[in-house]
Order: structure tokens, then sequence, then C-alpha cells
């Protein structure tokens, strides 16, 4: 039996798995601190923290899938899902800042579903810079 190959792609692969991982923690702990708005006056120094993390670990995201991509020259399908979830955050901060959670709010909760999507298709894909590594026989 040979022993386990890994790529330049595969020793990426944790840390995309890691970017995703904390966009979604923080993408969940903004609606957690969403509700606070309504009820606390901490809520929205806590959510206003959390939309800097969030952005922060958008950005971070496309930086590990850029990381995952180059050396192995793989799909950029993760650079261009990175991507769209960065474009996402951008437009989400503007709402937020404009006061619009007619909008603000699904947008949040579509962003958290595609984020654990993601999540679970990190973990899941297999002998790609997106999941664990292939083993050959």
């Amino acid at each position: 039996m040979a022993a386990p190959t890994t790529t330049a792609p595969d020793r990426a692969a944790p840390l995309l798995r890691a970017a995703i991982a904390l966009q979604t923690a923080a993408l969940f702990f903004q609606a957690a601190t969403a509700g606070l708005l309504l009820s606390s006056s901490h809520g929205e120094v806590l959510h206003s923290v959390g939309a800097r993390v969030m952005y922060g670990a958008s950005m971070l995201y496309v930086l590990a899938a850029i990381l995952a991509w180059r050396p192995g020259g793989g799909t950029p399908r993760p650079i261009l899902d990175a991507s769209g979830f960065l474009a996402l955050a951008s437009v989400q901060v503007v709402l937020g800042i404009a006061h619009k959670p007619a909008l603000h709010v699904p947008l949040g909760t579509l962003m958290f579903a595609l984020s654990v999507l993601a999540l679970h298709r990190s973990l899941t894909r297999t002998g790609t810079a997106g999941g664990p590594p292939r083993r050959t026989p």
C-alpha cells in the first residue's frame, strides 16, 4: 500500500475550510446579535463588532481560495464562490448602515444558508482543494 499523497491544493484545504467555518460562525453570531438589537443596549455594539469580523472572514475566505487554487492550478470555482460571498457581505454592510432591515435580514439569512452549504461542500468534497486529501491505492 502506497503512502497517501498530498498535493499543494490539499495542503491549503484546511485553511480554506477554516475560513469558511469562521465565516459561517460569524454569520451565526450576527443572527444572534440581531435579536439582541431589539432587547439590549449592548446589541448594537455586538452586532457592529460581529459585522467587522464577518467581513474580515469573507476576505480571508477569498485569500484562502486563491491560495488553495494557485499552487495546483485547479478549478477557480472556490475563488468565484468566495468573491460572491465578499460581494454579498459588501451589500449587507451597506444595507445595515442604511438601516434597511427589510432587505438586510433576508440577505443575512441567505448568506448564512449559503455559507453552511459551502462549509458542507468543503467538508465532504474529496480529492480537491475543498476537501480532504486523496489517498492513492
